[in-house]
C-alpha cells in the first residue's frame, strides 16, 4: 500500500520564522516574504541541506532551471527548487537575474558549451540532458547561448520537441555513477533517473520515488508491464526496458545499470508499485 503523503519539509519554503508570501495564513511565521526568481548559470549546483560547501546535498539545479530565493545570507540562497520543488541552500554564485526564457533545451546525454563557434576553443562547461538554454544568435553549426557559450545545434531542441520514448532515455544514462541528490548526467540518483526521463519526454515528476509511485500515472499490474512503465520498491524507482528488466541507479552497483526484474523483487520483502505515465 502506498502511504498517504504528509507535509514535507523538504518542500516547505520557510525557516526561522520566515515563510514564503504564499504561506500566509497557513503556516505561523514572524514574517512573509516574496520569493525572488533567479536561474542557474552553472552546469549543475547542489541544493543543500545548509548553508556548507559540506551541507548533504538534497537536490541539484540543473543549467536554466530557476530557484525561487527567500533569503541570502552570506552567499547563499535559501529557496526552493521551482521544477521539482526541493527547498534548500545554494550558492549565490551559482544563480543569476534576471531569468530568461529558454528556447532550447540540451538533448545529448551531456554536451559541451564552447567559448567561439569551434570544438577546438575553450570549453566553458558541461551540460546535461534537459538543461534549459536561451538561444542568442546562430553559428553555422552551432547555436550561441546566453550565459554559456556555443553549443552543437545537434545536441539542441526546440523548448517544446520532445523525446517519445522514457526507456530509451533512462538506457542514455547507464553507467553513469550513483550520486545522492545528483539530477546530472556525471552522477545522479534513482528517483533523478525517472524523472529526468519523463522530463525528456515532457512529463512534470516529482523529485521522491514515494512521491512518484503515488502520483505518476496509473497503477498497472505485474502481468501487463510493458517498456516504459515506472518500478518502486524498497523506497527505490526505475524505468521497465522491457516486461523483465529496469534501469535504475542501483546504491549498491553505484551506478546506473539494467537488472532483471527478478532479481530486483527477490532482494525485498516490499510488495512493488508499476504505474503506467
Amino acid at each position: 500500500m502506498i502511504p498517504e503523503p504528509i507535509p514535507d519539509p523538504e518542500t516547505i519554503l520557510a525557516r526561522d520564522g520566515l515563510a514564503a508570501l504564499e504561506l500566509e495564513g497557513v503556516l505561523p511565521a514572524q514574517a512573509y516574504r516574496a520569493p525572488e526568481a533567479m536561474q542557474a548559470s552553472v552546469a549543475a549546483a547542489p541544493v543543500r541541506e545548509a548553508p556548507e560547501d559540506d551541507g548533504r546535498q538534497r537536490d541539484q539545479l540543473i543549467f536554466g532551471e530557476l530557484f525561487d530565493v527567500l533569503e541570502e545570507i552570506d552567499g547563499w540562497c535559501f529557496g526552493r527548487a521551482r521544477r521539482d520543488g526541493v527547498v534548500g541552500w545554494i550558492e549565490a554564485a551559482a544563480l543569476s537575474a534576471p531569468v530568461i526564457a529558454p528556447t532550447h533545451r540540451v538533448a545529448a546525454i551531456r554536451t559541451y558549451a564552447w567559448a567561439e563557434p569551434d570544438a577546438r576553443s575553450q570549453p566553458t562547461m558541461l551540460l546535461s540532458l534537459n538543461a534549459l538554454v536561451t538561444a542568442r544568435a546562430e553559428a553555422g553549426e552551432f547555436i550561441e547561448v546566453e550565459r554559456a557559450g556555443f553549443i552543437a545545434r545537434a545536441h539542441l531542441k526546440d523548448f517544446l520537441e520532445f523525446e517519445r520514448d522514457p526507456a530509451e532515455v533512462a538506457e542514455r544514462f547507464v553507467g553513469a555513477p550513483y550520486q545522492w541528490g545528483g539530477r546530472e548526467s556525471l552522477g545522479l540518483d534513482d528517483a533523478a533517473l525517472v524523472q529526468q526521463a519523463l522530463y525528456a519526454c515532457g512529463l512534470g515528476c516529482p523529485r521522491h520515488a514515494e512521491a512518484q509511485a503515488r502520483e505518476l500515472g496509473r497503477a498497472v499490474q505485474r502481468g501487463d508491464l510493458r517498456r516504459g512503465d515506472l518500478m518502486f520498491w524498497s523506497g527505490q524507482a526505475g524505468v521497465l526496458v522491457d516486461g523483465e528488466r529496469v534501469a535504475h541507479a542501483s546504491p549498491t552497483a553505484l551506478a546506473v545499470t539494467v537488472e532483471p526484474l527478478a532479481g530486483l523483487l527477490g532482494a525485498t520483502t516490499e510488495a512493488p508499485v508499476f504505474r503506467r505515465v
